[in-house]
């Protein structure tokens, strides 16, 4: 009764107040790796709230994660290349940490159909059209898709 009380609440907690919770809970169960995990995350969202002297929300936080996991993504192509799995370990690690507080990522039929209903929308033909179709998808599609995929996606649409 009272995990399902938690997590109701967790679902109307703000993004970060979760992120923080999870910070005092991996302190108490000795989770060392996703305490660190954490951490980094509450100090990128901080250091962007001071950098720019606001008071982030859902969406600004998502776009912190996006960017931390985007990192950790280029970071594993480069240590496999270099022959380095024991960075590779660590950046999964961080990755699955990360992963988990962005939202359920989008299936390709939903991304296509987001696609396809942005081109109608704005009536795009060419690839001079990318932007307008870029933007609708990305405000659709907000921390749901890897827009470097999503760009990929587009291109290939308006150039067939």
């Amino acid at each position: 009764m009272a995990a399902k009380r938690a997590l109701r609440a967790a679902k109307h907690m703000a993004l970060k107040e979760r992120i923080q919770e999870d910070m005092k809970s991996a302190m108490r169960s000795g989770e060392k790796e996703k305490l660190a995990t954490i951490r980094l995350i509450l100090s990128a969202v901080k250091q962007r709230e001071v950098d720019e002297r606001i008071m982030l929300d859902d969406p600004q936080v998502l776009s912190v994660l996006e960017k931390m996991v985007k990192q950790r993504k280029e970071s594993i192509v480069q240590f496999e290349a270099g022959g380095r799995a024991d960075l590779v370990a660590k950046e999964n690690a961080e990755l699955v940490v990360l992963q988990a507080y962005l939202p359920e990522q989008l299936s390709e039929a939903e991304l296509d159909a987001l696609i396809n209903e942005a081109v109608a929308t704005t009536g795009a033909t060419a690839i001079k059209d990318m932007g307008k179709v870029m933007a609708q998808v990305k405000a659709a599609a907000a921390g749901r898709a890897d827009m470097g995929l999503v760009s990929a996606r587009i291109k290939a649409r308006l150039a067939g």
